[in-house]
């Protein structure tokens, strides 16, 4: 997996863009201020640099060196500093207790895997950390505006409320959106929000 979204990544411009997401940027307020945020899957750091942008401590972990290498480089130009680290998550051993908050955009793992990577992001909270997640669910198959081509990797509701079912949910939703994240997401989406907050 490493070598493809090296691939991925391997053009100059931001495939993803330079600017959050809009779901983490409309839950971004339920972080706590100076809090210590994990973005799992940060790609580009879009999401990574932007969170320190807002004064949180942000680990950055993705599979892809040059995903990374663009992070940082991201960082740098907007004159704020993430940790970042190079991991396969299905095998990164997981931080435990040890994140306020866990960011999970458009990170997709096969069906087997999910609920396994799920909890290991739940584990990672402290209490009264918040998970803000978003992904794309089956319909997005009919649109050409990114995301996985395989039913496996995208996510209904149900799935979420079940792999999440040792955290409080919040916020979990299927809806259409619009989607303007670089120039692999542009278009009509289908997604699934969630947010859910562990006890304290």
């Amino acid at each position: 997996m490493s070598q493809f979204w090296d691939g991925k990544f391997a053009a100059e411009e931001y495939v993803y863009g330079h600017e959050p997401n809009a779901h983490l940027v409309a839950q971004a307020t339920r972080i706590p201020l100076g809090a210590r945020v994990l973005v799992p899957g940060d790609g580009e750091g879009r999401n990574g640099v932007w969170l320190a942008e807002q004064g949180f401590k942000v680990l950055s972990v993705d599979a892809s060196v040059v995903g990374l290498d663009k992070a940082r480089k991201l960082a740098a130009q907007r004159g704020v500093a993430i940790a970042t680290q190079q991991a396969n998550l299905l095998t990164w051993d997981w931080p435990v207790a040890a994140f306020d908050a866990v960011v999970s955009i458009f990170l997709h793992f096969p069906s087997k895997e999910r609920r396994i990577a799920h909890a290991a992001m739940a584990a990672a909270l402290r209490p009264g950390g918040v998970l803000i997640l978003e992904a794309f669910r089956p319909e997005q198959l009919d649109f050409a505006s990114g995301g996985p081509k395989d039913p496996d990797l995208l996510y209904r509701a149900d799935d979420l409320r079940a792999d999440f079912a040792m955290l409080n949910v919040v916020v979990l939703e299927e809806t259409l959106g619009t989607l303007d994240e670089g120039p692999f997401h542009q278009g009509p989406g289908a997604v699934v929000r969630l947010v859910a907050v562990k006890d304290a």
